[in-house]
């Protein structure tokens, strides 16, 4: 019986999705500009929109400015899940990493290629979880 070796895939580097991500939410949320194109969009739901009185707009800014990345909610090191308080209310955060050709269909093959990748930014009350 003989046993062949299987190549091993490139894990993608966390710090470069990290980044990327970071980059990217800043753009959707506060509109700082990128250093490097990068593809991607932002979705709010109809809870957080019909919230009223300036809540979404805090919510947004709010995600926009989010540091707070500890092993808990950032167990992979990517930057994609935040959750923030606003008027006693959590509001979740939540970065998802598409092939840019896919429609949505199927995970980013090589997540940390900003060129192939579509970011999708969705921002939620939890209480819509």
């Amino acid at each position: 019986m003989t046993i062949t070796a299987q190549p091993q895939t490139e894990c993608p580097d966390p710090s470069v999705i990290a980044a990327q991500n970071d980059a990217f939410r800043r753009l959707a949320c506060l509109g700082v500009p990128l250093a490097q194109p990068i593809q991607g969009r932002m979705h709010v739901t109809r809870s957080l929109m019909e919230a009223g009185d300036g809540f979404m707009a805090e919510a947004v800014k709010a995600t926009g400015e989010f540091e707070t990345f500890e092993p808990e909610n950032d167990p992979e090191g990517w930057h994609d899940f935040g959750a923030v308080e606003i008027r006693g209310e959590t509001v979740f955060w939540k970065l998802d990493l598409y092939e840019a050709d896919s429609d949505f269909r199927y995970g980013a093959e090589t997540p940390d290629n900003p060129a192939t990748t579509m970011r999708v930014l969705t921002i939620m009350l939890a209480r819509d979880w």
